[in-house]
């Protein structure tokens, strides 16, 4: 609290005369005083600031985000053991099957450790907190666990059991490996998922630390799975852009231009479940013959391949043209701000270099923007003919 903590800053000083400039400072930085994070946050953030410097830059916003790291962690399991507690999960002699997905986590945590046992051997724990953050938060939750949710509710029995024991021992071996720097919330958690993956063992601290497995990495599904999420991220961009609700189901998407590679995977009905399904919801993929001319659509580039997203049925077009309009009055009103101020010749000759070139560096950024803004502007006129 701000009064406990007035006493620590103020106490004991070399210089007692500057107890109330800190004081005064300290109820204005930590006007509630300085909020209870948790031990494991605090433990994250200073393994992510180990790095290499003699300093580092200690932010009560870094702790801030580790806690909501904690709390995706405690969510995810929690849906693991909704869907799992209770169910087969390939633990005993019953076939399992692995979808792409499946074999995708799997491959990507071995490569996890791998990045992981280098950033401890190099003393880099600042590495290696980052390789398991960006693999459980972006990977793991974010992708994997809401692939899963298709998985289960539209697979066959083999498929789901594969899927479950995927999701049980996944995420055992990612609690054993975030366990050094996240000591509590892990072995809670380990806890509950461990018997599940077949494991009898009082605590987490008694089994060993994940190492790699040979053969563990599946090339093929790694790659496949890197193009839908590119695939699916296309198609949340242009959500995003032109402010269609996730909710929505859009049209057909029509691809051109594909290669080979891309109409391989394409033609994988497993991939195209995965696209058409919650992830991306549209209608489905179609592709263009020779000399077809796709519908005024959106149009985003997977490689080589274009793939048009048709909106003329779902975005309200004088709506939007109008809001991109006042979007483009706005930023040109700014990029005209930026043009006079440097054609100032006072102002060049007079403010520091770093000021003039940020100044510069605001010209194009507003260049670019209005640019964007134009362009979308004529696809969507061009909606519905």
């Amino acid at each position: 609290d701000i009064e406990t903590l007035v006493k620590k800053r103020t106490t004991g000083l070399m210089r007692p005369s500057d107890a109330p400039k800190i004081e005064k400072a300290t109820r204005k930085e930590f006007p509630e005083g300085i909020p209870a994070y948790g031990t494991d946050a605090l433990r994250f953030t200073f393994a992510s600031l180990a790095t290499q410097g003699r300093d580092i830059k200690f932010d009560l916003g870094r702790i801030d985000g580790y806690r909501n790291f904690c709390n995706k962690l405690w969510n995810a399991a929690r849906f693991v053991l909704m869907n799992t507690e209770g169910h087969d999960c390939g633990v005993g002699a019953a076939p399992v099957r692995f979808s792409p997905a499946d074999r995708w986590i799997q491959s990507r945590l071995q490569q996890v450790i791998v990045e992981v046992e280098t950033g401890f051997a190099d003393y880099r724990f600042d590495l290696a907190a980052q390789a398991i953050y960006g693999f459980i938060w972006d990977e793991y939750c974010s992708w994997y666990v809401e692939l899963t949710k298709q998985q289960i509710a539209l697979g066959d029995a083999e498929s789901v059991r594969g899927t479950r024991k995927t999701l049980i021992e996944v995420l055992e071996a990612s609690l054993r490996l975030l366990h050094p720097i996240m000591p509590f919330i892990t072995e809670e958690i380990w806890l509950r998922v461990a018997p599940l993956a077949g494991i009898d063992d009082p605590s987490i601290m008694r089994r060993p630390y994940p190492r790699t497995k040979p053969g563990g990495i599946d090339a093929d599904a790694v790659a496949a799975m890197q193009w839908v999420q590119k695939f699916i991220n296309g198609i949340r961009n242009i959500r995003g852009e032109y402010n269609v609700s996730p909710a929505q189901t859009l049209e057909t998407v029509w691809i051109e231009d594909a290669a080979d590679a891309d109409k391989k995977l394409l033609n994988d009905p497993y991939l195209q479940q995965l696209i058409t399904g919650n992830l991306a919801r549209v209608a489905g993929i179609k592709t263009l013959a020779s000399g077809e001319t796709a519908p005024p659509s959106a149009v985003f580039l997977l490689g080589g391949m274009k793939i048009h997203v048709p909106l003329g049925s779902i975005i309200d077009k004088k709506a939007e043209l109008l809001r991109l309009g006042k979007e483009i009055e706005k930023f040109e009103k700014e990029l005209t701000k930026a043009t006079n101020q440097l054609a100032n010749a006072n102002f060049v000759a007079n403010a520091p270099p770093q000021v003039v070139e940020e100044m510069k560096n605001r010209v194009r950024e507003f260049e670019t923007i209005i640019s964007k803004l134009r362009a979308q502007q004529n696809q969507i006129g061009a909606l519905n003919g």
